[in-house]
């Protein structure tokens, strides 16, 4: 049974809770004038504040102001300025690590440890690491064969004004490794946080008016995505849309934005395969597979929610992640023991559910969880299901929770069936192949039909690792030299200098 036995810890109540939120437009803290929304503690249910979302008259200010930004100091600031600036929010953020950790957990019921040890310092890291490339997006000189004497050359200029939406599953870190590279080619930004975690941008945005950035540089617009990301995703003077949740989504705006050419990056759902062969480390694989997809509930696009594990091991690998499943203790994000939270909301955890039952209908069976326990909050247990086959509801959607769906392959020799089963998907972010024979890992690797492949882990990602999916998990990377990159235009200059 999953121990519920957890006390909450004494934390008082955060600062940034003790008045209704508000939206950043030039500089200014102004009250919303869309819809009332309230902001839930998943763990309990309960109601922790409220706001008032913007409008679409709320975000046409802040375009507004981030145009007029755009042609004003921030346009004429030296690179090196920009970088000393981002430098000087990581610091920031990290002087307030434990803060922002306590606001992450409140809002999202994740575990304070996970917060406070890896997304809080992932996101100061992610800040530090754009703001090296402040300085370095150069362009470079190019040998053409046109008659005469020439000097040609490339630069790269800002887009101009980039809407950055942002989901609610990992919203500090999801937020900053937008708002960093933009920041950083010198463009500048509306940011929309989802309406459901909007707490820790307001809290970075405070930060972020205590640093001297120009007025109307960075502006933060919670709201709903029907209203303030319509909005967004419609201004004419937006030139760039950054947008990270469901495929849906994604294809409405795609709908959307096609009539003003806006730049779009798209990151999208995944139903990620994992893949498991019997030389590999067992006892690493099964605890870095439980992980992958029972790790923020399974609210995580690049969760490893797919497993093909040969035959000769598939027990004892399955065995052990339902026992790692099992140990869990579901709790709040504040509640000492806890190490797994509660969906972020009670349509999240209602959708799960349907899909469990679906699963079991359709021939599934259950080797761990399968259920919501009874005790307040949007919990539900960690569940791994066997006897999976590809017509399986369960096996082809993406559920966005902690439901690992197992199947076996016999022969390791046959790649081109067992790649055809974890390529068998419409989604492309994610996939994790556990294995010592590396000529097989790279054989493998080379014809998955995924944007990101980690052998022998489940982690890797890195401020310097492009990120990003093929097929219906979007398009366009984040990280690395193409995510500033992607921030810019490249314009080519041609001199004739014989004439």
């Amino acid at each position: 049974m999953m121990s519920h036995e957890t006390t909450t810890l004494t934390i008082p109540k955060p600062q940034i809770f003790t008045q209704p939120l508000k939206l950043l437009i030039d500089g200014d803290w102004v009250d919303g004038s869309g819809d009332a929304l309230d902001i839930h503690d998943p763990s309990t249910g309960q109601v922790i504040s409220t706001f008032t979302g913007a409008s679409a008259d709320d975000v046409d200010r802040a375009v507004r102001a981030a145009s007029r930004a755009l042609e004003g100091e921030w346009s004429t600031m030296p690179p090196s300025v920009r970088g000393r600036l981002l430098w000087r929010l990581a610091d920031a953020l990290e002087e307030h690590l434990e803060e922002f950790a306590q606001l992450e957990s409140l809002n999202t019921g994740k575990p304070l440890r996970v917060t406070r040890s890896f997304e809080i310092p992932q996101a100061i890291d992610i800040l530090r690491y754009n703001a090296g490339w402040a300085t370095k997006l150069n362009g470079e000189t190019r040998d053409v064969s046109l008659p005469g004497e020439w000097h040609t050359y490339t630069m790269r200029r800002p887009l101009g004004v980039a809407g950055l939406i942002v989901p609610w599953n990992n919203p500090l870190v999801m937020a900053v490794a937008k708002l960093a590279p933009a920041l950083a080619a010198g463009c500048t930004v509306v940011l929309k946080p989802a309406e459901l975690t909007p707490v820790t941008a307001a809290r970075l945005g405070e930060l972020v008016c205590d640093l001297g950035f120009p007025a109307g540089v960075i502006n933060i617009v919670p709201g709903l995505g029907t209203v303030a990301g319509e909005a967004i995703a419609t201004h004419p003077l937006v030139d760039k849309v950054s947008f990270t949740g469901s495929t849906a989504v994604g294809q409405h705006l795609q709908r959307t934005t096609a009539a003003s050419l806006k730049r779009l990056s798209l990151e999208l759902g995944g139903k990620s395969p994992v893949l498991i062969f019997a030389d590999a480390d067992l006892d690493r694989a099964i605890d870095s597979a439980a992980l992958s997809i029972f790790s923020n509930s399974g609210q995580i696009c690049a969760a490893g929610s797919r497993l093909y594990v040969q035959s000769s091991v598939a027990d004892r690998v399955i065995d052990g992640i339902s026992e790692r499943a099992k140990a869990l203790s579901l709790g709040g994000g504040l509640e000492e023991g806890t190490t797994m939270g509660p969906l972020i909301s009670a349509r999240q955890r209602e959708r799960v559910l349907r899909y469990i039952g679906e699963g079991l209908e359709q021939g599934a069976e259950l080797a761990a969880g399968g259920f919501a326990p009874d005790r307040p909050g949007f919990f539900v247990q960690p569940t791994v299901l066997t006897n999976a086959a590809p017509g399986m509801s369960v096996v082809a959607e993406e559920i966005f929770g902690p439901v690992l769906v197992t199947q076996t392959f016999d022969d390791p020799e046959e790649l081109d069936a067992i790649v055809g089963r974890a390529n068998n998907s419409v989604y492309g972010l994610s996939a994790y192949v556990w294995t010592r024979d590396l000529a097989r890992a790279h054989r493998i690797a080379r014809r998955l039909a995924a944007g990101n492949v980690r052998v022998n882990t489940h982690s890797g990602m890195d401020p310097n690792m492009p990120f990003g999916g093929v097929k219906a998990s979007g398009y366009g990377k984040e990280n690395g030299r193409e995510g500033v990159e992607a921030y810019t235009e490249l314009t080519s200059v041609a001199m004739n200098i014989g004439a």
